[in-house]
Order: C-alpha cells, then sequence, then structure tokens
C-alpha cells in the first residue's frame, strides 16, 4: 500500500470518527435528536470498518498512528470552531509519521 492511500484511509477515518462524535454530541447535547444520534453512531461504525482497509497487520501500530490523525484532526476541527494553534497538530502529524511509516526490521 502506497503511503498517500494509507493517509487517504486514516483521514477518511478520522472524518467518520470525529464527525460522528459530533454528531452524537448534536443529538445529545443540542437536543436534535435520535435521527442525529443514530447517523453518528453509523459513522462511528464506518470508522471502524475503515480502519481495517489499511495494509498493515498490525492493529496497535494502526491505532496508534491514527491516534496523531485523530488528535490533529480534532486540533483542525477546533481551529475552525474555536481558534486553536496548529504546533500540537504537527507534532502528532510527525508522531504519527514515525510510528507507521519509519523504517523497521522485523
Amino acid at each position: 500500500m502506497t503511503v498517500l492511500r494509507s493517509v487517504a484511509l486514516f483521514v477518511v477515518a478520522a472524518v467518520f470518527e470525529i464527525g460522528g462524535a459530533w454528531l452524537v454530541w448534536q443529538g445529545l447535547r443540542e437536543h436534535k435528536g435520535w435521527t442525529w444520534i443514530g447517523a453518528g453512531i453509523v459513522a462511528l461504525g464506518l470508522y471502524g470498518v475503515v480502519a481495517t482497509f489499511q495494509s498493515d497487520d498490525n492493529f496497535g501500530r494502526i491505532l496508534a498512528a491514527y491516534g496523531g490523525i485523530f488528535v490533529a484532526g480534532s486540533i483542525a476541527w477546533g481551529m475552525v470552531a474555536d481558534g486553536y494553534d496548529v504546533i500540537g497538530a504537527l507534532v502528532c502529524l510527525t508522531g504519527m509519521a514515525v510510528i507507521m511509516y519509519a523504517p523497521r526490521s522485523h
């Protein structure tokens, strides 16, 4: 799998997880109802499905690398909504790249 495809899968997974959590939040906290909550649950399930398309067989590595994407995506979401700083997102993405793509011997 190319790095580009892998990163694209991480981005899609982040959209489903962050968007799904936001939909559940809207349904419960903003009283938008069960349709929003249900859509959020579906999106969160799709996040789990998308993660399985990564070619690496090590679940822990995929999850750890995705953690960097999730944090960066959450910070990006916060930058749009609340004006957060970008430095933390860059640090997370650097760590994610080391976890996922650094050469290693098996």
